[in-house]
């Protein structure tokens, strides 16, 4: 009785171990009936490796609770084991109760346990392992099919490991490279023994990049860019190194011939920017010459124009004959031609320049046409032409500069009046495209003239050219007209051309866009020409300085001034400006610029320093007119400019404006 008690102990015991073994272990425990497979028993890691309870699987088959991915596979194995006892699969797909697949290692045992024939199912979970596996795979395939050369040695430096590119590099076979010492691949000396900061890097845990001298199995050196790591192992510590390098031979030598190359290059750039920096020492010399000569021409050719022009007005109102009178018209019409001659020369080097700028002001497109029109109808009434605007509706307000695009009109109705002696001539005004900001406008002048035969065309619009040297013999002119056209539509945003049938006549044009303004147009205010009622006398007691080294323009300019004016003085330079200034309040001073002992500019910011010369309207009296000189005037304290030569009754309507705005003290 107590052995039988006994063994009962000792079994349930065993059977207690046996069940904390299965419970405990780390890899999935299933029993299955062998006659029926169906599951008997589950240890807790195979539930929660495939997601069931135990009761959702006890009297199932694997493939009825869904765990089995293959049935066919699952049914071949059941059929293997009841005949051979034993089965192993590395590597079987699992289903989880979740729907996941996993790989699984099935190991399945058949054998009797007490009488009744039982399998053992032990599941390993390899997913990680299948994971990782092919990871190193694919790494290996890198390594292996990497165009860098790999070699990795042991600490010891024999070689363990080197991939194909290493291989093909170097002229070896993989067995006479396997297990030989590193250095077998390198000329001597060994690097690992003549490069100290390879040793130390290495030394010290670190990798360490450099270049080698590598050795070929031929005996041939080339020279290689190299990383060398060391590897470590999963406790830190270093078990091999690896070495991963490029042959940079050809890169080295190409370096060296782009370095001569660049060298080579930096020096022509050099001497190529010297000869340029010279070129354009020599360019802006050039052009500040011919700035500086155009300047002296134009204040040499006005300061004569202002006394012809003067001389002819006093002489008109002397009472001539009609012989002397017929000479004063053609002795104004010599100096207007030479004064357009001189103005065309400047404006078109100030273009060429970039100097200059367009006006933006509020302008009435049909005041400019008819101004044109107003300044052609004595000519072309001699000539017994017709003369017709032609304008198509218009914005109210448009915005630009009035006087550029009077001038580019002029040129050519000027031209069309000149080349034509019967019929007569068409000033069209056309809208091409209009949007919310601007306009931009085609002027047309058509004409019943000469015309000029079509392959003169290209030359018209340069400057100095006209259809042919008949024209100039028999018209005049300098071939300036059409170029400035040119240059001042391109600077309005448009653009020029023409078309003209020989004999028949012609039609020049240009387009100019103009951009809208928020007020009404002002018509432009239109001068006085000679021939008027005259100028209207100053108050009494009204006293004008006029300073002026010229003595012949002095002169003129002094019988202009005293028709108007009771009282002028008069200084010929700047020095006795200042003096006289100081001696007497002037009502007005008009300031020639260039003088000798002192000139106007000077004279004027001295002027201004004096007690009743800060309020003295200063006009600048002079014949630099370009736009710099304008600029240098008003710098310099003037209230106004007026450009020599200048018509009389242009210089009364100045004075009368600043006489009119003198303080009164």
């Amino acid at each position: 009785m107590n052995t039988d008690l006994s063994a009962s102990t000792a079994l349930r015991a065993s059977e207690s171990r046996y069940r904390r073994l299965c419970e405990a272990a780390q890899d999935g425990i299933l029993l299955l009936n062998a006659q029926t497979a169906q599951i008997e028993d589950a240890n807790p890691y195979v539930l929660k490796l495939l997601g069931y309870s135990h009761a959702q699987m006890l009297g199932k088959k694997l493939w009825e609770v869904g765990a089995m991915a293959d049935v066919a596979k699952s049914e071949e194995m059941f059929e293997q084991l009841q005949s051979q006892g034993y089965v192993r699969y590395d590597d079987m797909p699992l289903k989880t109760h979740a729907g996941q697949l996993i790989n699984v290692e099935f190991v399945s045992n058949a054998y009797d346990c007490e009488g009744v024939r039982v399998i053992q199912c032990n599941i390993r979970n390899v997913s990680e392992q299948r994971r990782a596996e092919e990871l190193v795979r694919k790494l290996s395939l890198v390594v292996e099919q990497s165009l860098e050369c790999v070699v990795i040695y042991s600490l010891e430096a024999e070689i363990d490991y080197v991939n194909e590119a290493l291989v093909s590099g170097s002229g070896y076979t993989r067995p006479e490279l396997l297990g030989q010492p590193v250095t077998v691949l390198y000329a001597a000396p060994s690097p690992l023994l003549a490069e100290p900061t390879l040793r130390e890097a290495l030394a010290q845990g670190q990798s360490w990049k450099g270049e080698f001298q590598r050795r070929r199995k031929d005996g041939s050196t080339f020279t290689e860019s190299a990383l060398v790591a060391p590897i470590r192992q999963g406790d830190g510590q270093t078990s091999h190194y690896v070495a991963i390098s490029q042959d940079i031979t050809q890169a080295k030598r190409d370096a060296q011939e782009l370095a001569h190359h660049r060298l080579q290059l930096e020096d022509l750039v050099l001497a190529r920017t010297q000869a340029l920096a010279l070129a354009t020492q020599v360019a802006q010399a050039a052009s500040v010459a011919k700035g500086a000569f155009l300047a002296n021409m134009s204040h040499e050719i006005r300061t004569p124009l202002t006394a012809i022009n003067g001389m002819a007005y006093l002489l008109q109102r002397s009472g001539l004959t009609s012989q002397q009178s017929a000479w004063v018209v053609a002795l104004q019409e010599g100096a207007r031609h030479l004064l357009e001659v001189i103005n065309a020369v400047l404006d078109l080097s100030q273009i060429e320049a970039g100097k200059l700028a367009l006006a933006e002001a509020d302008l009435n497109v049909a005041s400019v046409v008819a101004r044109v029109a107003a300044l052609l109808m004595e000519p072309a009434t001699a000539k017994r032409l017709t003369l017709q605007v032609q304008m198509c509706p218009l914005p109210d307000a448009l915005r630009g500069d009035a006087m550029r695009l009077q001038q580019a009109l002029l040129n050519y109705a000027a031209n069309a009046v000149k080349f034509t002696e019967t019929g007569g001539v068409v000033l069209r005004v056309l809208c091409v495209e209009e949007d919310a900001a601007s306009v931009l406008l085609r002027f047309e002048v058509q004409d019943t003239g000469i015309g000029f035969a079509v392959l003169s065309l290209p030359r018209l619009f340069s400057a100095f050219e006209q259809a042919d040297n008949s024209t100039t013999r028999r018209y005049g002119g300098t071939g300036l007209g059409l170029a400035i056209v040119k240059q001042l539509a391109a600077l309005m945003g448009g653009e020029v051309g023409a078309r003209s049938t020989l004999g028949v006549g012609s039609t020049f044009w240009f387009t100019a866009r103009l951009s809208k303004a928020g007020a009404a147009n002002r018509a432009p205010r239109l001068a006085a020409h000679a021939g008027d009622t005259g100028p209207a006398p100053a108050k009494a007691g009204t006293r004008v300085l006029l300073v002026d080294d010229a003595l012949i323009t002095r002169e003129v300019t002094l019988e202009l001034l005293r028709a108007v004016i009771p009282q002028v003085d008069v200084a010929d330079n700047g020095a006795d400006a200042v003096r006289m200034a100081a001696l007497h309040p002037y009502d007005l001073i008009l300031m020639d610029v260039q003088m000798p002992v002192m000139d106007g500019l000077e004279a004027t910011r001295r002027i201004r320093l004096l007690p009743t010369g800060a309020t003295v309207p200063i006009i600048a009296l002079t014949a630099n007119a370009f736009a710099e000189d304008r600029a240098g005037c008003l710098a310099a304290g003037m209230d106004d400019f007026l450009a020599k030569p200048f018509h009389p009754d242009v210089l009364y309507e100045l004075v009368a404006t600043w006489l009119t705005k003198r303080p009164v003290d």
